[in-house]
C-alpha cells in the first residue's frame, strides 16, 4: 500500500537496477547535506490555533506570475527518462493535472520539444552556466520557441561534485560494467521490459547538436567537459540578456548572493543545495531559508527546494517565507515506481498532506501562513 512518499521510495527501490536507484537517492561524498535537507525540517513545530472556521481550505498560489493549485514545482532532474520510458513527458503531464509546475532539466532524455507537445501544464526550463555560448543560445532560443515561461539557470556547479554510490556501483563515464551490476539489472524485469521497449535513450535536447556525438556516453561526457569554474555574475547578465522573460537562479545559499542576484535582477531565488549532491558539508535549505527571505525582502520571490517528503514540510517553508517548494526525488520515486500514475500519487499524497495540515493548525490558505504558524524546536 502506497501511503507516502516513502512508500512510493520502497517501490521505486524494488523496481530500479541498483545503480539507477542509489543515482536517485544519493548524495555526495558522507551524505551528511542530503540527511539534513529532510532533518532539518524537524528543527520546527507548529504553533496551531483553535477554533479557526478551516472549512474552505485553499491552497493554490502564483509563482512568477503563473496560478498553480498547489505551492509545488517539479524541480529539473537528469535521467528522469531512464526512469521510466518518456519519464520528463509522462511527469509534465502528471504535474498539469494536479495543478503543479514543472521544470525540465537540460539533461532530460525526452527533448524540450517533445516535452513541450506533450503537456498542457506551466513549464520552466533548466540551464547551467557552460562554456559553449552557442549551444546554451540555442537551448534558450529553442525553450522561448516552445512556450517555456521562465528559465532556471543553476550556478552551484563550477565543477562537479562527486557522488560515491555511483562510483561503486559503476554508473560513472565511461560506465562501469561488472558481472554484479549486468546480474543485478537482469532481475529488475519491470524495468528492463520498459527499457527495450523504448528507443534507446540519449540526451534528447542535444540529439543533432553539430560537432557533438550522439551516444549517450559521448554526450555525457561533452556536457561534463562543458561546467566551467569561472563563471561569475557577468554570465548571469549574459543569460538576462537573451532571454526576455522571468529568470529564476537556482543554488543560492547564502544571503550575500540573494541580494547580489536582485541587483542583477533575477525574479526568483531557488534556495538549494543540489539535494545534497554537490557540496556535502553545505547546511541544507530550510536552515537557510529565513535569512535569504530576509535578505530578499520582497525583492524577488523565493522557492525552497531540497528535502520535502511531507506536505507539512512545505507548509513549513511558505511559512517561513517560501512562494513554492521543488521536489526532485519525491516525484522520481513517483517515476521510477509507476509512470505517471505514481507521480500523480506522489503529488497527491503531498496536496492531501498539505490540506490536512492547513486544516490542522488553523490557517486555512497559505496566505495565512507567516512565522506565527512555526516554532523553533527547543534544542536548536
Amino acid at each position: 500500500m502506497i501511503v507516502s512518499i516513502d512508500d512510493l521510495r520502497e517501490r521505486a527501490r524494488r523496481r530500479l537496477p541498483r545503480a539507477l536507484f542509489d543515482y536517485v537517492d544519493g548524495g555526495a561524498d558522507d551524505e551528511t547535506t542530503l540527511r539534513a535537507n529532510q532533518a532539518d525540517f524537524g528543527r520546527y513545530t507548529f504553533s496551531p490555533r483553535v477554533l479557526v472556521d478551516v472549512s474552505h481550505r485553499d491552497q493554490s498560489t502564483t509563482v512568477l506570475g503563473q496560478r498553480i493549485g498547489t505551492p509545488l514545482i517539479l524541480a529539473p532532474t537528469g535521467f528522469t527518462g531512464v526512469l521510466w520510458p518518456r519519464g520528463e513527458i509522462l511527469a509534465a503531464r502528471a504535474a498539469a493535472r494536479k495543478g503543479a509546475l514543472f521544470a525540465l532539466s537540460t539533461m532530460s532524455i525526452c527533448s524540450l520539444e517533445d516535452v513541450a507537445a506533450g503537456s498542457t501544464g506551466p513549464r520552466w526550463f533548466q540551464l547551467y552556466v557552460w562554456r559553449d555560448r552557442d549551444i546554451v543560445r540555442s537551448l534558450v532560443e529553442r525553450a522561448r520557441a516552445a512556450g517555456y515561461g521562465a528559465l532556471v539557470i543553476t550556478v552551484d556547479t563550477p565543477v562537479l561534485g562527486r557522488r560515491e554510490r555511483d562510483v561503486r556501483s559503476g554508473l560513472v563515464l565511461p560506465p562501469r560494467v561488472t558481472i554484479k551490476n549486468v546480474a543485478d539489472t537482469l532481475r529488475r524485469v519491470s524495468w528492463l521490459r520498459g527499457v527495450l521497449s523504448a528507443p534507446r535513450p540519449t540526451f534528447g535536447n542535444f540529439v543533432g547538436t553539430p560537432g557533438v556525438s550522439h551516444d549517450a556516453v559521448s554526450l555525457a561526457g561533452f556536457t561534463n567537459e562543458q561546467f566551467s569554474p569561472s563563471v561569475s555574475w557577468a554570465d548571469l547578465d549574459w543569460y538576462r540578456s537573451i532571454w526576455p522573460g522571468p529568470i529564476a537562479i537556482k543554488g543560492v545559499m547564502a544571503a550575500e548572493d540573494a541580494r547580489l542576484a536582485v541587483q542583477h535582477g533575477v525574479d526568483a531565488i531557488i534556495v538549494s543545495n543540489h539535494g545534497g549532491r554537490q557540496l556535502d558539508g553545505a547546511p541544507s535549505p530550510i536552515e537557510v531559508l529565513p535569512e535569504i527571505v530576509d535578505a530578499v525582502n520582497g525583492a524577488a520571490e523565493v522557492i525552497l527546494d531540497g528535502g520535502i517528503r511531507r506536505g507539512s514540510d512545505v507548509v513549513k517553508a511558505v511559512a517561513l517565507g517560501a512562494r513554492a517548494c521543488m521536489i526532485g526525488k519525491a516525484f522520481n520515486y513517483g517515476v521510477a515506481a509507476d509512470g505517471q500514475r505514481g507521480v500523480e500519487l506522489a503529488l497527491d499524497i503531498l496536496h492531501k498532506e498539505i490540506d490536512r495540515t492547513l486544516a490542522l493548525i488553523g490557517r486555512p490558505t497559505l496566505a495565512d501562513l507567516d512565522r506565527s504558524a512555526i516554532r523553533m524546536r527547543s534544542g536548536y
